[in-house]
């Protein structure tokens, strides 16, 4: 495997010698999606590609070989999507209809607000300036379809980047959706005719709400581009995606799915094999950690003001009773839900490497998709927290892996939070169960890095890779799925019965009339003498 590797690594560093020019538009508001998409800039600049990193957020971590463009937004847009998350924080987002309802609310307002960003001098100077030059684009998906024009302006081919497994968007590539077994994306799995009936009902509501959506962003697309004649009609932006890369691993998260070519998963993108040094007082507080080490992260959206003040102090009143060290992610450190000898709080964490610490024996997650991800592949349990968008079912998943449990935010308690996290901790079976996850988690014939300089520089290579198109991305909806054909069918089996039915109709006729002929009768012959 360590010789393939090496050979793969080797390969793809011969092949990226003259590096290509790649424009990463990584313009959403989530400071998580953020990470991961830098994180596949980092590889591409150290792999030899010129990466240039458009933004909206001040990345968290910047890399020297990389050129970023910061595109502010104003502050009161950042306000408004920080009070719309801690609205829908305040929510039970557990069931389908909060779910949607959530990620619709999230979703019109996040495309309402990067419009601006296509706007911007910055933005407009990617694509007029004729200096710039670059050979792909990579754009972060989050419910931004609009900004798939900007790979059109520069007439480049594109791949998407989103932080979410297949049956989110793999549709824009024509994926089959097999509905009797493949879980939507509220579903965690599909075992039995209810969960079945279940998953097409939901399966269907998400289609409708993936319409509302489109029409949405469509709305958007004509508002910033009006008649662009370099920019085709927004129901064709699609067909200039060449491949998507998930933050997934099929194989080992399930369920084994059929997937297209052009679905590259590379979940773990952000893990890195060998971890970081951690910050000498990180170290410190670990090292003095004789019973081990707890890490809460709630995530970087969820911040102090979106909490219920009553639900903090009840979960530092149970950690400041451990024997175990706490590492707290905290966004307000001067407003902290108390003092203790064994908590540390952060306002920003290396969380990858602090997993990767032998001394961490517990991760409280609010359960998003990084995070889990981190947890499973350092094999550590947890206890999840969710609260809006996927989290609910990343946890749910989780939970059902075996590897760890999962509390309501909205409801919980001193009791039930002391005695969930004794259950992890004091139950060796979640420890062992995503344990033996991570082994197989690990196994892959390429590394998440070695398939992003494959797949990214097979794009390059083949201009596109139009090639590795479905066909299904140029048919329209009714030549997917055959409703011409099956109407010519019917036509013709209506045809066909009407004419045997005229037959028959016409046979019956001559029959009866023939029946209802009076018959001719002979008179007698009278025989005279």
């Amino acid at each position: 495997m360590a010789v393939f590797r090496f050979s793969a690594w080797f390969l793809a560093l011969i092949a990226t010698v003259n590096g290509a020019n790649i424009l990463g538009l990584f313009t959403g508001l989530s400071p998580s999606h953020l990470i991961i998409q830098l994180s596949m800039a980092r590889i591409l600049a150290e792999r030899g590609h010129n990466m240039t990193v458009v933004t909206v957020l001040e990345p968290p971590f910047r890399h020297k070989e990389i050129n970023y463009v910061l595109v502010p937004l104003g502050k009161e847009e950042l306000q408004g999507f920080s009070a719309l998350i801690g609205e829908i924080a305040k929510k039970d987002n557990s069931n389908v209809v909060g779910f949607l309802s959530g990620i619709f609310s999230a979703s019109t307002q996040l495309s309402s607000k990067l419009s601006s960003v296509v706007k911007h001098p910055l933005y407009k100077d990617l694509y007029e300036n004729q200096s710039n030059k670059f050979d792909l684009v990579i754009l972060g998906y989050f419910i931004n379809s609009f900004q798939m024009a900007l790979a059109h302006k520069l007439k480049v081919p594109q791949v998407l980047a989103i932080s979410n497994p297949p049956s989110y968007i793999s549709h824009k590539l024509g994926n089959p959706a097999e509905v009797s077994y493949v879980p939507c994306t509220y579903m965690v799995d599909v075992d039995g005719i209810r969960s079945r009936f279940l998953n097409l009902f939901y399966f269907l509501a998400e289609k409708i709400f993936w319409y509302s959506l489109e029409y949405w962003n469509e709305i958007i697309y004509r508002q910033t581009y009006g008649d662009d004649p370099d920019l085709p009609r927004y129901g064709d932006l699609d067909k200039n995606i060449s491949l998507i890369f998930f933050a997934s691993h099929g194989v080992s998260e399930r369920p084994i799915r059929p997937n297209l070519p052009t679905v590259i998963e590379i979940g773990g993108i952000q893990i890195k094999e060998t971890p970081d040094p951690l910050p000498q007082n990180l170290e410190h507080f670990l090292k003095n950690a004789t019973d081990g080490a707890i890490l809460l992260s709630l995530g970087t959206n969820i911040k102090r003001s979106h909490l219920n003040q009553e639900t903090v102090q009840a979960m530092f009143n149970v950690l400041s009773q451990l024997k175990q060290k706490v590492i707290w992610k905290w966004d307000d450190l001067d407003n902290l839900p108390g003092e203790s000898e064994n908590i540390l709080y952060a306002h920003w964490l290396p969380q990858g490497d602090i997993l990767a610490q032998p001394k961490i024996k517990l991760f409280i997650t609010h359960a998003g998709k990084g995070g889990i991800t981190e947890a499973q592949y350092h094999g550590k349990p947890m206890l999840a927290l969710p609260v809006f968008f996927d989290q609910p079912q990343n946890a749910k998943a989780m939970e059902q892996k075996g590897f760890g449990i999962t509390q309501s935010l909205l409801t919980l308690d001193e009791h039930s939070f002391a005695e969930g996290i004794r259950e992890v901790l004091d139950n060796p079976k979640y420890a062992q169960a995503v344990k033996s996850f991570s082994s197989i988690y690990r196994d892959r014939p390429l590394s998440a890095p070695d398939t992003l300089i494959y797949w990214v520089d097979y794009v390059i290579r083949h201009r596109g890779a139009k090639h590795l198109q479905s066909p299904v991305v140029h048919m329209s909806l009714i030549a997917v799925h055959n409703l011409d054909v099956y109407a010519i069918i019917l036509g013709i089996n209506f045809v066909i019965w009407i004419i045997f039915k005229i037959v028959v109709s016409g046979i019956i006729r001559k029959l009866r009339s023939k029946s209802m002929k009076p018959m001719k009768s002979k008179k007698p012959k009278i025989k005279t003498n």
